[in-house]
């Protein structure tokens, strides 16, 4: 069981048409044209609401959804444009493909931009979206001007992954394949809650984890192959990370490869500090976006 957090702190497309979502300030998105890739239709569900110069795209995390950020929608709509979408095979999003990368998931994202015309684009990604919005960022240089991670790249160290963590991301991906629910339900209660997270919270979460589609789940992680050093370095721009405090926040590693970084640390959260402590998060938020 302990060798799950490696494959979870290791782990942090394309066609499209945006399906319109039950979210009363949604847009009406029905004569949005069909955008397909490689002959793919995939449905993206999302939400636009706000206006501004400046746009904010939110990415969720593993196993959960777009409504995780029902909260800063609703706070950031006055001030701003204010995106979240479910990634595919997420949410409402549809599920017809075979492929689930780093690339392909940063690909919807970019697709997302691009349809949807958005500029000054800041990609605040939770969990696993830390890579997709490294990604989308070099994807979309002009357009993405800031980059800000949601509890991710907290053991960012720098190095190449060793062929020791590559085998035990490689077991902890076997034991999910053999008792998804079982194994993902353990891992959220025991690394990802803190004591504060109220069972309410806990409930929600475990709740969509348990109705994720299990194939999908883990073909999303089984991409262990991005550089993540490379990558960061290449997007040339400052990483702004919202990270609770529930575990160690190691930045060695930023400072040792020359990655421009902030950290904001939220007390007494788990893994989810949009849904948890939404005010105080709401704040740091602002914070990180006045810098950018």
């Amino acid at each position: 069981m302990r060798k799950l957090p490696a494959l979870f702190s290791l782990i942090t497309s394309i066609g499209l048409w945006y399906a319109c979502t039950q979210h009363p300030q949604s847009k009406n998105v029905s004569d949005k044209p069909i955008i397909k890739i490689n002959n793919h239709v995939v449905n993206i569900a999302y939400t636009d609401i706000g206006k501004g110069d400046t746009t904010l795209l939110f990415v969720h995390g593993w196993c959960i959804n777009k409504s995780y950020f029902n909260e800063q929608a609703k706070y950031f709509g006055n001030k701003y444009r204010v995106i979240t979408m479910d990634l595919p095979g997420y949410g409402q999003s549809g599920k017809n493909r075979n492929s689930w990368t780093v690339n392909d998931f940063a690909s919807d994202v970019t697709s997302v931009i691009t349809t949807l015309k958005l500029k000054n684009v800041i990609l605040v990604g939770h969990s696993m979206a830390g890579e997709i919005i490294v990604q989308a960022k070099l994807n979309a240089p002009q357009q993405v001007i800031g980059l800000v991670g949601i509890d991710n790249f907290k053991g960012f160290d720098g190095k190449p992954k060793t062929a020791k963590s590559k085998a035990d991301y490689a077991e902890a991906i076997a034991m999910l394949k053999k008792h998804f629910k079982a194994v993902a339900t353990a891992y959220f209660n025991q690394d990802l809650f803190y004591k504060t997270t109220s069972a309410a919270i806990r409930k929600r979460i475990l709740n969509d984890v348990a109705n994720a589609d299990s194939a999908i789940a883990i073909a999303s992680m089984e991409d262990n192959n991005f550089n993540t050093t490379a990558k960061l370095k290449a997007s040339k721009i400052k990483l702004h990370l919202i990270n609770s405090d529930y575990t160690p926040n190691d930045t060695i590693g930023f400072i040792k490869a020359g990655i421009p970084y902030q950290l904001l640390q939220i007390h007494a959260t788990g893994h989810f500090p949009m849904i948890e402590k939404p005010a105080e998060f709401n704040r740091l938020l602002q914070q990180a976006i006045n810098q950018i």
